[in-house]
């Protein structure tokens, strides 16, 4: 079967059962994305030609006073930073990856470079679970000694080089595929971990047993088993599995907030993916407590007088732009010693907050045990470590979308507002995150009179990082 095997076939098929919350309204969300899912190419290139706008454009003017609406530069910035990034991590909610499925112009343009491609089998190295965790972590470290959230000439270069790997993976690997967002994309990733709390799903109308599974002779474009999906992290939401009038394929519904993670164990829960859960939180947290923590600079003083007083002349030395940020007009430059301190920073509080969330997934996972918790410690431990996702996203959310609070600050919305805002989507997520840990409790079997001493780990972890957070967020 094909994906153009996969359109309406005729009415005469008996109707299924929809399930889920609301399904007239699901039925007819179905039946618009379907009707018009052959538009979708004119979505893709009109993204493109915006995508190459934002990035290409401020290169190619000269340059103009700094502000959000002074210049294309700034705009450009704004407009990623401020409003696609903060924007899109909230979609996962209400939409799932419709970004990457409907508008994301590096998804489709490794799609497009893969229908002309070598097709070669898709290696071991990028199916490897933690290949995207990697990416995420290079890429988001990356983007801050470039400068991205700054510097439109470090955006173009870091999302520049993002497109590129996109474009060469496709024409590599797979046929017909998105090897690219199925395996390496960072952004991919994120947003798919997240979307496992959303409302949208996509089911099979007649599902197969075995748990979810992958591979290449599927019509989905992420290699998804299609009769055997049960998670919604890699499901790009772009409907070309679905034709309402046939028998098989998959339907579109919706369901409760969080019901996915709530029962996790049905889900195809795994250790790589909770594992980025922690490693994201940390990556992205010290991106931004170097900025703002008196205890960077003195590291770097420290180090500094260190390295002068060694001889190690180097270390004052400015990088490769495509590298550091290396921009005298704008007064930064950064040195290998920034170089080298900010990616040891980031990588020392991803250590930190992974080591931090995993001891306290591991004590609600052992209390769980002690208290007639089912199943043995590692899946215990697996399923608990999803009760941080909505605590962690709404912080990521909070840090990475610090520029639209500081544009709605600057056109009038006062800073007692933006801070009760900031500490009302905390408290939402906090809470967000003991519900879903009593749920997963109830789920492993321990007794409802027991649960709040097997919580207590998990409300430690979910104060822990909102604590992190707390000098980036409402001290910046």
């Amino acid at each position: 079967m094909t994906r153009q095997t996969l359109a309406d076939s005729p009415a005469s098929v008996p109707p299924f059962h929809r399930d889920g919350l609301w399904p007239a309204a699901a039925a007819r969300i179905e039946s618009f994305a379907v009707r018009h899912r052959r538009k979708l190419v004119f979505v893709h290139a009109a993204m493109f030609g915006l995508f190459a706008a934002l990035m290409i454009g401020p290169l190619l003017l000269p340059p103009a006073p700094s502000g959000v609406f002074a210049s294309l530069a700034g705009f450009a910035t704004f407009i990623v930073w401020g409003v696609w990034f903060p924007l899109v991590f909230l979609s996962v909610i209400v939409s799932g990856r419709s970004w990457c499925g409907l508008l994301c112009p590096m998804g489709a343009a490794s799609e497009w470079a893969n229908r002309i491609g070598l097709n070669r089998p898709i290696p071991h190295w990028v199916q490897w679970p933690g290949t995207p965790v990697v990416s995420f972590v290079v890429v988001t470290i990356w983007a801050q000694t470039a400068g991205a959230r700054d510097h439109a000439e470090a955006m173009a270069i870091v999302f520049g080089s993002t497109l590129a790997a996109a474009l060469l993976l496709g024409f590599l690997f797979g046929r017909r595929k998105r090897a690219w967002c199925r395996h390496m994309c960072p952004i991919g990733l994120l947003l798919g971990v997240y979307s496992r709390i959303g409302i949208v799903d996509f089911h099979p109308k007649r599902p197969r047993p075995g748990g979810d599974h992958w591979t290449e002779r599927t019509a989905c474009p992420t290699l998804i088993d299609l009769d055997r999906k049960t998670e919604s992290r890699h499901c790009i939401a772009c409907h070309g599995c679905v034709s309402p009038a046939a028998k098989g394929g998959l339907y579109f519904r919706l369901r409760r907030l969080g019901a996915e993670v709530a029962a996790i164990r049905d889900h195809n829960p795994n250790l790589a993916e909770v594992l980025f859960l922690f490693v994201g939180t940390g990556v992205s947290l010290g991106g931004f407590l170097w900025l703002v923590l008196p205890s960077y600079q003195s590291l770097r003083l420290a180090l500094g007088n260190w390295a002068i007083g060694h001889g190690w002349d180097w270390f004052g030395m400015p990088g490769p732009v495509w590298l550091m940020a290396n921009y005298p007009a704008e007064r930064e430059v950064f040195r290998w010693l920034d170089f080298l301190l900010i990616a040891g920073y980031m990588l020392a509080w991803t250590i930190g907050m992974t080591a931090l969330l995993g001891a306290a997934t591991a004590g609600s996972a052992w209390l769980s045990g002690r208290l007639g918790g089912d199943r043995d410690f590692r899946r215990r431990f697996v399923e608990l470590g999803y009760q941080f996702l909505p605590i962690a996203m709404v912080s990521l959310l909070l840090g990475l979308g610090g520029n639209l609070f500081s544009t709605l600050a600057a056109l009038g919305l006062g800073a007692g507002a933006t801070a009760a805002a900031k500490a009302g989507l905390f408290a939402a997520g906090g809470l967000w995150s003991l519900v879903l840990g009593e749920r997963l409790l109830a789920r492993q079997g321990v007794g409802a009179g027991r649960r709040w001493l097997a919580l207590l780990p998990g409300l430690l972890g979910s104060l822990a990082i909102g604590a992190a957070w707390y000098p980036a967020v409402f001290l910046s």
